[in-house]
């Protein structure tokens, strides 16, 4: 079954579950998207992506793969316009990386800007795992694979994307136009990355700095309470700094009344407004936004083969799309057929 909408792929790795940063950096607008109905849209699991830093704890992204799919419900993602699908259930993806890794040379794997800041962040050295630096031509496989004429992308992960053109511009050279040359889609309303609640860097899972769309409500205020403001605010009365203080960042990203938030950060940068009024104030605002998804997760997990039906729906969607882009690129280079 041929489409004649656009084809947009998006993908997540199974390493934990989902927190606000990435509601704020692309969940939050694939809904949006999946409301044009201008697409036909696929979200991958790459559970074969995790494995490139997690081979030493498989079941941590095994046991993740379903945690994924309710966040993905609970965020309203909704399966009757988005193909849900298991990376490591689609053949295609293990196959194509094998031609394409005869397109690109190490040592521009290596310049990539997104895999030297990843190695730097992890610490490798010359005990980089070969899958890791190679995750590029993986994602050019899972990219092309689909046909994917847009990819959501922000600044971090275009360089990744830039690659992937590089692939099909190589191919399509070599062997005749085959593959689908993907742009870059830049969410409008992106709310950009959020820093972590201790304000110490990005919200990451592995620094246990988050908040989580799962987080109960009193696990919500609990975590809010104990954002980093401004060190020199200790009175009510003191004058405080709004720029670097985690509250007023995140209010930035979510509280929709811009005008009431601009008095607010008048106010404070004058004194005589309390640090706890304005955790008060972004507790009511993320609550606003977590508690329908608790609410819709319950009810998932209440109902788990209906989740995993999904899952295995758009997982045989993706199979057909996949293999029909394998053939045609056999077929393209000339590969011996038996």
């Amino acid at each position: 079954m041929k489409t004649t909408k656009k084809v947009l792929l998006t993908a997540d790795r199974p390493s934990g579950n989902l927190h606000i940063g990435h509601y704020a950096g692309s969940l939050a607008n694939r809904v949006r998207l999946q409301a044009t109905g201008e697409f036909e849209m696929f979200i991958m699991i790459a559970d074969l992506q995790a494995l490139t830093d997690h081979a030493q704890d498989v079941q941590k992204v095994t046991t993740s793969v379903e945690q994924l799919m309710l966040d993905y419900l609970a965020v309203g993602l909704d399966p009757q316009k988005i193909h849900f699908v298991l990376q490591s259930a689609i053949p295609a993806l293990y196959e194509l990386p094998m031609f394409y890794a005869n397109l690109v040379t190490q040592a521009r794997l290596e310049r990539n800007p997104t895999v030297k800041n990843e190695i730097k962040t992890k610490g490798y050295r010359r005990e980089v795992p070969v899958g890791f630096v190679n995750y590029p031509i993986s994602q050019a496989a899972d990219i092309t694979a689909f046909g994917a004429s847009l990819v959501p992308v922000g600044a971090d992960q275009a360089p990744m994307l830039e690659q992937t053109r590089e692939i099909v511009a190589t191919f399509n050279r070599l062997y005749g136009e085959t593959l689908v040359m993907p742009e870059a889609l830049i969410p409008e309303q992106a709310r950009g990355r959020l820093v972590g609640i201790d304000g110490a860097g990005k919200m990451s899972k592995s620094l246990g700095n988050c908040i989580y769309l799962k987080d109960s409500a009193e696990e919500l205020k609990r975590k809010i309470n104990s954002m980093y403001t401004d060190p020199n605010h200790i009175k009510v009365s003191d004058p405080g700094k709004v720029e670097g203080n985690v509250v007023f960042m995140y209010l930035d990203a979510f509280y929709e009344n811009k005008k009431h938030l601009a008095e607010l950060k008048a106010q404070y940068r004058q004194g005589g407004l309390g640090d706890m009024v304005l955790k008060k104030l972004l507790f009511e605002c993320l609550d606003g936004i977590l508690a329908p998804m608790r609410e819709r997760r319950a009810y998932y997990e209440q109902h788990m083969d209906e989740v995993r039906g999904y899952l295995r729906a758009g997982t045989k969607r993706a199979r057909e799309v996949t293999d029909a882009t394998l053939a045609a690129v056999k077929h393209a280079m000339g590969i011996y057929q038996l």
